[in-house]
């Protein structure tokens, strides 16, 4: 925002307490580090506390055990980090493209007159869009797809027929939604291909990450709850269903017919293989492999923390023992129970 916010306007608009001159104004926000004239940061670490007392900001945003730590003009409230992302967005609102469609696009379909319609978009038959949709140039939809109140696909977005995103969906550039799942059966040593006739449902407020993939179902929908965080270079497979607000790290993989609840949250480069059950509130840790189903809340963790290579080296020697020195003590006590059956 070129003029920027006044503090006071910040608090009337967001909430939160203010302490210190209200008449500051900010124009962008910035780190503890390298804030300076016209910025405003915040704490939401502890261990960067300590930069409260050094940072050239000219306002802070802190939580209410940090209040007192600094002088400078500052905003109060319980969750600092959430409170930075909506002053973030008061100040960067997205760039607004004009309305209409562009001379370049090919479009079968009726249109809102809100709609903004890139360069070389291409739109389908029969396909629905809400208010205030935006297409970035290179967005193609395909037939009978439906895109709710506000969606914004960035370029070369692709949404293969039938699909449906619900209201407030962002895609990010290459992201493809609704391509074939990965169906095949063998027969005679070759491999035929099954029709994937179901579609992807999207719920509303869903952000899908570049060169994401979400597969169209077999049989079934694929199904993207309400709110869910899909970072970038994400592989959703076919038939898998999405809990409401669980969010996934990059490069994550979700193989085919899974299941995962709500609120879950899938570390980068995490690896779930095809037909499983994750329930509710489940935590999965930076590049763990599930192999089976979860049916408890809770962090799970199946990486070999990182060390030394050579000392990585002898402990998984060790591993590789195990089953033999399992089998050695399943020995020894046999021996000692007839041993203690003599006594």
């Amino acid at each position: 925002m070129a003029g920027g916010l006044r503090l006071d306007e910040i608090v009337a608009r967001l909430g939160g307490e203010l302490r210190g001159d209200g008449a500051v104004v900010v124009r962008q926000v910035a780190t503890l580090a390298s804030a300076g004239e016209g910025e405003i940061t915040f704490l939401a670490n502890p261990k960067y506390r300590k930069q409260l007392a050094t940072t050239a900001a000219a306002a802070v945003i802190v939580p209410p055990q940090a209040a007192d730590d600094t002088s400078l003009p500052r905003i109060v409230h319980a969750n600092s980090y959430a409170y930075y992302a909506r002053v973030a967005a008061l100040l960067n609102p997205p760039a607004q493209r004009p309305m209409g469609a562009h001379p370049s696009a090919v479009v079968h379909s009726l249109l809102p007159a809100s709609a903004s319609i890139g360069e070389h978009v291409v739109i389908g038959e029969n396909v629905r869009l809400g208010e205030n949709v935006t297409l970035y140039p290179g967005v193609v939809i395909g037939d009978g797809v439906c895109i709710g109140d506000g969606c914004c696909l960035y370029p070369n977005v692709v949404v293969y027929r039938d699909c449906v995103l619900g209201a407030r969906v962002t895609v990010q550039a290459g992201a493809v939604i609704g391509a074939d799942g990965f169906g095949y059966a063998q027969d005679q040593g070759r491999w035929l291909k099954i029709p994937q006739i179901g579609r992807v449902l999207i719920g509303d407020d869903v952000e899908i990450g570049a060169n994401t993939t979400i597969d169209r179902g077999a049989l079934e929908d694929t199904v993207i709850g309400n709110g869910v965080i899909l970072d970038n270079q994400i592989q959703i497979a076919h038939n898998c269903r999405i809990g409401d607000g669980t969010a996934m790290a990059g490069c994550v993989g979700v193989a085919g017919s899974t299941r995962i609840g709500a609120r879950c949250t899938v570390g980068g480069a995490g690896m779930i293989i095809g037909h499983l059950d994750i329930a509710d509130d489940v935590h999965i840790s930076a590049g763990t492999m599930v192999t089976k189903s979860i049916t408890r809340p809770g962090q799970y963790t199946s990486i070999y923390p990182f060390e030394k290579h050579d000392d990585w080296l002898h402990n998984a020697a060790q591993i590789r023992r195990l089953a033999q020195l399992a089998e050695r003590v399943a020995e020894l006590e046999k021996k000692l129970e007839k041993q203690d059956s003599k006594d």
